[in-house]
């Protein structure tokens, strides 16, 4: 069967997740989780698109970013996950696929919905259990926003630029949003079932223009759902 093309808009904003070929751990070190960061710097200089967040575990990595151009976020993710699988083979040799099938990418309407999904995305290492703050965690996003640290990688976004024109105030709001989604336990999965995430408007403009549901986890559903989603890669 024909893989289906990927559901893309005009100055889209996208979750994206890529996981490891059957969950297997794909960086192992500093070097590792920096080469796929360089990369992203590398790639920026070839195609128009802004990472507003980023998190890196050892066997799925998950961005937020925006593309302005309408065809090119395949063509990103094809060009950051191809040159990330031929490091991690000559480094660690063996054979067969890197990556776990196809990257998802799932629409976000901007405002808080985009703030929301950036703590998802940042809390992560805090679900997991790896960490007890996000702050502990060094590949992310968070301490961009929370502390002020510098990251060439990102590009602030406007909500997050509207929660004060006071930096300091910026940031210390910005933790306690982070924090409250800590003990939130309903997280987005709920949302991506559906391909994105905004208002009731934002999803059936979406739909009528072809958007179909999609499944956020691995494995056939009870009744098969075709998707736009599943993408080019």
């Amino acid at each position: 069967m024909p893989r289906i093309k990927r559901f893309v808009i005009e100055y889209g904003t996208y979750h994206i997740l890529s996981r490891g070929h059957n969950k297997k751990q794909i960086f192992n070190e500093d070097e590792d989780f920096e080469f796929y960061l360089n990369n992203i710097l590398s790639c920026k200089q070839e195609f128009q698109f802004k990472v507003y967040n980023y998190v890196m575990m050892d066997n799925h990595l998950h961005l937020i970013m925006y593309v302005p151009v309408i065809d090119e976020l395949a063509k990103i993710m094809r060009s950051l996950n191809q040159k990330y699988a031929q490091h991690y083979r000559k480094k660690y040799g063996g054979s067969g696929y890197v990556w776990q099938d196809r990257f998802k990418s799932f629409l976000i309407q901007e405002g808080r919905y985009l703030l929301e999904c950036g703590r998802y995305v940042e809390l992560n290492p805090v679900r997991a259990g790896i960490v007890k703050s996000p702050e502990e965690y060094k590949w992310s996003s968070y301490r961009f926003y929370a502390l002020g640290e510098q990251n060439l990688i990102l590009s602030f976004n406007d909500e997050y630029l509207g929660l004060s024109e006071n930096q300091n105030l910026r940031m210390k709001k910005y933790i306690e949003f982070v924090n409250d989604g800590i003990n939130d336990k309903r997280g987005l999965e709920r949302y991506f079932r559906q391909g994105l995430y905004g208002s009731s408007e934002f999803m059936n403009k979406l739909k009528r223009m072809g958007l179909k549901e999609t499944t956020w986890k691995r494995g056939r559903p009870k009744r098969k759902i075709e998707t736009e989603l599943e993408g080019l890669l």
